[in-house]
């Protein structure tokens, strides 16, 4: 898989059949090289994968991130190689090993220790290799990683990693641990708007389901946040740093702080200036590659 530098990631759970098909048809027409999606509490992410590429034509539709407790590592290999073929190789798995109330309160699994987690499906994904659909050659893996251990793991056993909620500060420091070989593909919300009032008030109701996640607020603060700063829905600074707001070349001038800083791709995340759920199309046309 050649992945192309700029991608958009989206939420696709709000969205009806009708706009899901559209967005992915959207984001293809106007270059962009993948459509990133998340698996939460709506959508499974294969069968997903497969209604929009059975949509789409060139597009890369890649999972951020599949929920490693949601299938076991066979089925998620099996899963891969399967879209894989079937789409000539537009499937990117992206894995995760999400968040204590997402695995315990939701699925009622006894949340592990991450990295070793994590370490642990990556190799049942390899041993099952002989049960999925043949390749000529294996489709790429990449794993949500924040701290340094899981970063590292992303560099030894998959394609690379897949940051979120992170900084330009964060791609520099993961390209370091990473080396120069494997993806940093990340994502950066924006929002394409000059009103900094509107602005930081839809950001801070887009972060307020983040905010008391500890795997966030941790590296948050290794990112150089204080605690005061992530208190009462986040600080000014902070959510500037989260959501790179204002007109289209604000916009990309953090894009490529991002592709400056080491990463391989940038997936943005266009929140509406609106404050709804549905993507900002013009925010789509205004950054298109």
């Amino acid at each position: 898989m050649k992945l192309g530098k700029l991608g958009i990631w989206f939420p696709m759970d709000p969205l009806t059949k009708e706009q899901l098909t559209e967005l992915a048809q959207r984001v293809e027409a106007l270059g962009y090289a993948a459509l990133w999606y998340p698996e939460s509490r709506g959508h499974e992410s294969f069968s997903l994968g497969s209604y929009l590429l059975a949509r789409t034509k060139t597009l890369v539709l890649a999972t951020g991130i599949a929920n490693i407790y949601a299938r076991d590592a066979a089925a998620a290999r099996q899963g891969q190689h399967t879209l894989a073929k079937l789409s000539g190789g537009r499937f990117l798995l992206g894995l995760g090993v999400s968040h204590i109330p997402m695995v315990e309160g939701l699925r009622g699994h006894k949340y592990e220790k991450p990295v070793a987690t994590m370490r642990a499906y990556l190799e049942g994904m390899a041993k099952a290799a002989d049960i999925a659909p043949k390749l000529e050659q294996a489709p790429p893996t990449v794993i949500a990683a924040l701290g340094p251990n899981m970063t590292a793991l992303g560099a030894k056993n998959a394609a690379g990693i897949h940051p979120y909620n992170v900084t330009p500060e964060h791609t520099a420091w993961a390209r370091e641990i990473v080396g120069p070989e494997p993806w940093v593909c990340v994502e950066q919300k924006i929002m394409l708007t000059t009103d900094a009032n509107q602005a930081r008030k839809v950001a801070r109701e887009g972060m307020a389901r983040y905010m008391p996640l500890p795997n966030y607020r941790n590296n948050w603060l290794r990112q150089g946040f204080s605690e005061a700063e992530l208190d009462n829905g986040g600080s000014d600074r902070f959510l500037d740093a989260m959501v790179a707001w204002g007109d289209a070349a604000t916009i990309k001038t953090r894009i490529q702080a991002h592709f400056d800083a080491g990463a391989s791709h940038v997936c943005i995340q266009p929140l509406n200036p609106d404050g709804s759920l549905l993507p900002h199309m013009a925010a789509l046309e205004a950054l298109a590659p």
